[in-house]
């Protein structure tokens, strides 16, 4: 049977210009194109915009030259936070003025005595209810902020000749530096006057998985032929029933318009690595939960998601009464086999720890058990 390209079938049907729409999403995720190939595409992008020669040399020297510095976290990390996670008064306020590059921002985490150890930042940020201010401080040389890529001036030559000696990577420090309290990005979080911290639990990058999902959807759709042949001919694409599309395109076409996919790239990508490896992160729900076994002799009884360890000896000893495939239709027969193998790996897991000269010395011995 010969083999046909299903896909670049239905590409042929778009009605836009599909190869344009591969230039401009190339430049949002390409990040290693040289500088000819960059200014080929900006040109090809510019073409086809029907701008001028003029103009043309014009844009593509003020993006090269008067903004690389900026270009990364102004765009990449700056804007995002404010939309992400300012209020929208916040966004009346700021956006604006980000989007005219009126005011620039940059990312400073990292200092010069830590890297990427958020627990060991020396920077503080005191609250003072008098002034409603937040009072920013670098007390120590180590706590210098380091590396932080769009301010002012620079740290000097960087190692090697590529892409970091082209653009600003500063120094910072804070003397007492008073800022109100208001300037605080508070939609996901907020301190309040009478000195109260508010936090809200937001899955920000929901809307790219469902933009994966709806994209695999719509490729399976295409090649994937279901019903309709009289004949004895080829089936029915799946994408051609209307039922189907009127599922998916308004889907598709949301993923597009709102879920701001290189934007998304540029900003979560990285939150791979922001502490460290994920590592750390399991390692961090181990020592709660090592915390939380501790306690259970003291009568304190666990809460929330951990509510499950106050029954933590009939855990240790129960037995499931699953008799047949059926009894696992049953959701409280599969939450309590789960529960009873997390409980016999924590106590076990805790138990060993114990047997360590020091706690420090058993969470390093056993980081593996504990992740």
């Amino acid at each position: 049977m010969e083999e046909v390209d299903h896909l670049a079938d239905e590409r042929s049907k778009a009605q836009f210009d599909v190869e344009a729409m591969k230039i401009v999403w190339l430049v949002h995720n390409n990040n290693s194109m040289s500088r000819n190939e960059l200014l080929d595409l900006l040109r090809a992008i510019l073409r086809f915009a029907k701008i001028t020669e003029r103009q043309q040399e014009a844009s593509m020297l003020r993006f090269y030259v008067d903004e690389p510095a900026f270009t990364d976290l102004h765009w990449g990390m700056f804007i995002p936070a404010i939309k992400g996670q300012g209020t929208e008064q916040q966004q009346q306020k700021w956006l604006a003025l980000a989007y005219k590059m009126q005011i620039i921002g940059c990312y400073a985490q990292t200092e010069l005595g830590h890297g990427s150890n958020v627990q060991g930042l020396e920077t503080t940020a005191t609250f003072d209810p008098k002034y409603d201010e937040f009072i920013i401080n670098s007390p120590t040389l180590t706590s210098s902020k380091w590396w932080p890529e769009g301010l002012v001036a620079d740290i000097g030559m960087k190692f090697g000749n590529g892409a970091y000696n082209t653009m600003d990577n500063d120094v910072l420090r804070f003397d007492h530096v008073s800022i109100p309290r208001d300037q605080m990005l508070m939609r996901v979080s907020q301190v309040t006057r009478q000195q109260l911290y508010v936090r809200q639990t937001v899955v920000a990058d929901v809307s790219c998985a469902l933009s994966w999902a709806v994209c695999i959807a719509t490729r399976y759709s295409a090649v994937q032929r279901q019903f309709g042949s009289q004949d004895g001919g080829l089936e029915t694409q799946v994408i051609d029933y209307k039922t189907q599309q009127n599922r998916l395109f308004p889907l598709v076409n949301s993923a597009y318009d709102y879920s701001e996919l290189p934007e998304l790239f540029a900003v979560y990508v990285p939150a791979c690595t922001y502490e460290g490896d994920n590592v750390v992160l399991l390692l961090q729900v181990a020592r709660f939960l090592m915390k939380t076994v501790s306690q259970l002799g003291s009568g304190k009884q666990p809460v929330g998601t951990t509510a499950y360890m106050g029954r933590v000896k009939h855990l240790l000893q129960c037995c499931s009464d699953i008799q047949q495939a059926e009894d696992w239709l049953k959701p409280t027969a599969i939450l309590e086999a789960f529960e009873a193998r997390v409980a016999r790996m924590f106590v076990a897991c805790a138990r060993n720890i114990s047997k360590m000269p020091s706690q420090e010395e058993g969470f390093a011995e056993l980081s593996s058990d504990l992740v």
